[in-house]
């Protein structure tokens, strides 16, 4: 096991971080593992639109930053309370994705190890007595496959809540109030019980991880060049985080158990001139790109759209999805 030590608090350039070392693990390196704190930040999932995820004024108003990563889910916040962890490896010959609960089980072990009985439950979750103290992402790039997650340590809850604008529908398909009820940090969790005790902190869970074994490193210099590159690139900008969003004349929106589904599409003289795919379901980039590119300069009539969609391995681009309900969704009324 690899862990490279990370101490930038740039979340833009440590999501870069991220894809660099995704690129960089190999059959000679099979897993790398990474620990990451960012100043106060919401990261949106890949496939989201920031402008309904995100109070633009409050996260300007508290000098919060946006930032979009490269897996899907849905928005986090993130400050100098949450740890980040980020496990890259390198599959094996049949190409196997680890489940969740395998693949965070060094993070699940280091947790219960400091007297949280945490346990991965959901889809995404990571969970502390039914409120979830983790969410968790993936992508896969052929055979590299990464899986990160944040911690809510000791995080400012309040600015979590009052930054993150969420669907009403997410919520409710949970049996929830509101944000505030779903989350908590180990930290307050800890203090409840053993009110005597030091106060839980993020060098205590980083530690109780890396314990669970393995040599670190910092980053090399062709790593951070590379990092700095996408940084520049793509993670700091704002095409990257917002994205213009096409002119549209039909809009969808559908929460289905296996996430939440915006499409957008731009229909002119009968064709679809444009269409884009928001949501926070889990998957590859893969997915909502190619049904992008499918649907592009075809009648928009049900017939021609759901030739097209059928053409598509819908069920292997959105895990966990039916892909008859998504394309009844995606059909016009």
């Amino acid at each position: 096991m690899e862990w490279v030590c990370n101490p930038s608090h740039d979340p833009a350039f440590n999501l870069a971080v991220e894809e660099a070392l995704l690129g960089s693990v190999s059959a000679e390196r099979p897993f790398i593992g990474m620990l990451w704190v960012n100043r106060p930040t919401v990261v949106i999932g890949r496939f989201q639109n920031a402008r309904l995820e995100v109070n633009a004024a409050v996260a300007g108003e508290r000098g919060i930053e946006v930032v979009r990563r490269m897996t899907g889910g849905g928005a986090v916040y993130h400050d100098f309370g949450t740890l980040n962890y980020t496990f890259i490896h390198y599959l094996d010959h049949e190409g196997r994705i680890p489940s969740f609960r395998e693949a965070g089980r060094p993070v699940a072990e280091a947790l219960q190890s400091l007297g949280l009985p945490v346990a991965f439950s959901g889809r995404n979750d990571l969970l502390l007595d039914g409120r979830k103290v983790a969410g968790v992402a993936y992508c896969r790039q052929g055979r590299r496959y990464l899986h990160h997650g944040c911690i809510l340590v000791d995080t400012d809850l309040t600015r979590l809540t009052g930054v993150l604008t969420v669907d009403p529908a997410k919520l409710a398909a949970k049996g929830v109030a509101s944000v505030r009820s779903r989350v908590t940090n180990l930290a307050d969790w800890l203090a409840e019980r053993h009110p005597s005790a030091p106060r839980l902190s993020v060098q205590d869970v980083r530690s109780a991880i890396l314990a669970r074994g393995g040599e670190s490193r910092p980053l090399t210099g062709e790593e951070t060049r590379t990092a700095q590159a996408l940084c520049t690139t793509r993670y700091a900008t704002w095409d990257w985080v917002y994205g213009a969003a096409p002119p549209y004349t039909e809009r969808k929106t559908r929460r289905f158990a296996w996430g939440g589904v915006e499409a957008l599409f731009d229909v002119r003289q009968g064709r679809v001139a444009g269409c884009r795919l928001y949501g926070d379901f889990l998957g590859d980039s893969a997915g909502p790109e190619q049904i992008e590119q499918a649907l592009t300069g075809v009648r928009y009539e049900a017939g021609s759209l759901r030739a097209a969609l059928d053409a598509l391995p819908l069920e292997q681009l959105f895990p966990g999805g039916a892909a008859e309900e998504l394309k009844t969704f995606l059909l016009p009324a």
